[in-house]
């Protein structure tokens, strides 16, 4: 029993996500877990939300199966539960993907933010 209790954990993990570089610590951060690329951005697999704590918020994903993931986060200031954009689309909003991935005149690509998870793993994110 005790070997397939350890098999178990051992196929699932933790990602902790910690986003820095918030100018202030109005509202949350909500953080988006995809689990691929035709989901990214989409589709959320998992979200959580973190108060800000000087400039800074973290967040803790469990029970992950190995894979491959992205991330997508930004600084809800208004808690409104929604990215922010002005009249044109544009985020107003500040926001990132893991691996700090950019898009040229649009959001990053899956290709770009993607990482592969198989063990409990930290990853940072600057906004």
């Amino acid at each position: 029993m005790l070997f397939i209790c350890s098999l178990m954990s051992a196929q699932n993990a933790k990602l902790t996500v910690t986003v820095s570089g918030l100018k202030n610590s109005t509202g949350i951060v909500k953080v988006g877990l995809y689990n691929s690329e035709g989901t990214f951005l989409q589709t959320v697999y998992k979200s959580l939300s973190s108060e800000i704590k000087n400039n800074e918020a973290e967040v803790t994903f469990t029970n992950l199966p190995a894979g491959e993931y992205a991330i997508s986060t930004y600084h809800d200031e208004n808690n409104n539960g929604k990215l922010d954009k002005n009249m044109m689309g544009i985020p107003s909003e500040d926001y990132a993907a893991s691996n700090n991935a950019k898009g040229f005149m649009g959001p990053p690509a899956y290709k770009d933010a993607k990482f592969v998870i198989d063990k409990d793993s930290k990853i940072e994110i600057k906004l």
